[in-house]
């Protein structure tokens, strides 16, 4: 009887080999692959989900996509098992990954789930110990293959039962990725992406915005948290922010992401970033983002200067005066 198996395919030359792997071996595969609010690799047409949906149809198997949700958020909120530098819950977010596997597992029949971790690869996540706990606590103890260092650990059931010629696994350690890159080439797998870190949430600058975020807002969305990806944040009041782009492609993308209802600002009479306000509107937040926007620019310091407001399909001008140094825009920049 054929074995069937869930992977937790990234699209990474790990995965992939892990993938590539679980196929030579003769289970029948059947790919996961998880997007994020905080990926810093997702875009329409490349970016972690594509390529794992480019190596699930080159090696002609199914793969479901599942986007994080408000749950994962809260997770990212409150971790069990804390933070690593950054705001990045990595032990919880295996557990999360784990848990869903799981569920996806149960639901279609497999016999088990793999990964492409490395033992030791990651800081946080990948140690001995932690490993142990993400595999305790997301139920996959005994059922949880990592092809790559399967020889560092005790035998899983595929091991044990036959399912997976024990011999035929690796014991790869460290962070080193040179016998993987000698395994791609010996089992020509091509075409990966370079290796690197991929979550925002593990980058220091971009701790102060989610901070912001989660300190005010009672109730999460995904949109807040999309937005941390684009320009310079203000926080205005407890319930607006103004986002200014940082350049021409900044620019495009807030009047691409702005929603019914928010204001685009921009100076009238010389080269401008865009600034939209999210949130809370009224003609005070927009005067006091005019003014930050107007620090910005070229603007001569003490002058009035037209600004022009896009709202609901409408355009208005308005005047304010060139009037914040640096010290006054400081008190509002989140990052």
């Amino acid at each position: 009887m054929k074995r069937k198996a869930i992977a937790l395919l990234s699209g990474g030359l790990d995965s992939t080999l892990a993938v590539k792997m679980m196929l030579d071996l003769g289970i029948e595969v059947e790919a996961m692959n998880f997007t994020s609010p905080f990926c810093n690799c997702t875009g329409r047409n490349s970016g972690c989900k594509s390529e794992a949906v480019r190596v699930a149809g080159e090696y002609n198997i199914p793969i479901k996509v599942l986007h994080k949700g408000i749950d994962y958020l809260e997770i990212v909120r409150n971790p069990v098992h804390g933070y690593g530098k950054g705001v990045n819950p990595c032990i919880d977010c295996r557990i999360y990954l784990f848990k869903k596997a799981r569920e996806y597992m149960l639901e279609i029949g497999a016999d088990f789930v793999f990964t492409g971790e490395v033992l030791g690869q990651r800081p946080m996540s990948q140690r001995r110990d932690t490993l142990r706990v993400i595999e305790r606590e997301s139920g996959l103890e005994g059922l949880l293959l990592r092809p790559l260092s399967a020889r560092h650990f005790e035998p899983t059931v595929a091991e044990k039962e036959g399912w997976v010629d024990r011999t035929k696994l690796l014991a790869i350690e460290g962070r080193s990725r040179a016998p993987q890159m000698k395994m791609a080439e010996d089992l020509d797998v091509k075409n990966y992406p370079c290796p690197a870190g991929g979550c925002l949430l593990t980058e220091l600058s971009f701790v102060p915005k989610i901070k912001d975020v989660f300190t005010h807002s009672e109730e999460l969305n995904l949109r807040d948290f999309r937005l941390l990806k684009t320009g310079r944040h203000f926080r205005i009041t407890p319930e607006s922010k103004a986002i200014m782009g940082r350049s021409e492609v900044d620019n495009n993308q807030l009047e691409t992401i702005r929603q019914p209802g928010e204001a685009a600002l921009t100076w009238m009479d010389g080269n401008t970033p865009v600034a939209i306000v999210v949130g809370e509107q009224n003609e005070e937040i927009f005067k006091m983002s005019a003014r930050i926007l107007l620090r910005y620019t070229k603007a001569e310091p003490g002058t009035e200067c037209r600004i022009e407001m896009r709202l609901n399909g409408s355009t208005s001008i308005f005047s304010i005066t060139n009037d914040m140094n640096a010290n006054d825009v400081e008190r509002y920049i989140v990052a």
